[in-house]
């Protein structure tokens, strides 16, 4: 079973590096940008068959380990 996870700062959290881009796109001749915000998209391929079971446990993997939920939010897409 393939699944994706998306992990996104939560508004209010600054985001250098989507400044950083902000300003190159802009820096490129793209102006009508007004905010970028950069996050990172995790592939997984697991050896589970129950739906139900999978998003169990990849939301034990991304409270452990794949995002800082502090600070973070994230998604799960689970291909059917």
């Amino acid at each position: 079973m393939k699944a994706q996870v998306i992990v996104r700062l939560k508004d209010g959290v600054l985001d250098p590096q989507g400044e950083a881009v902000n300003r190159a796109l802009i820096g490129l001749g793209y102006d009508t940008i007004s905010s970028v915000r950069q996050g990172k998209l995790i592939e997984l391929e697991l050896d589970e068959t129950d739906p139900v079971q999978a998003e169990t446990k990849l939301k034990n993997m991304c409270e452990k380990l794949l995002a800082n939920t502090v600070i973070e939010n994230y998604t799960i897409d689970i291909a059917k």
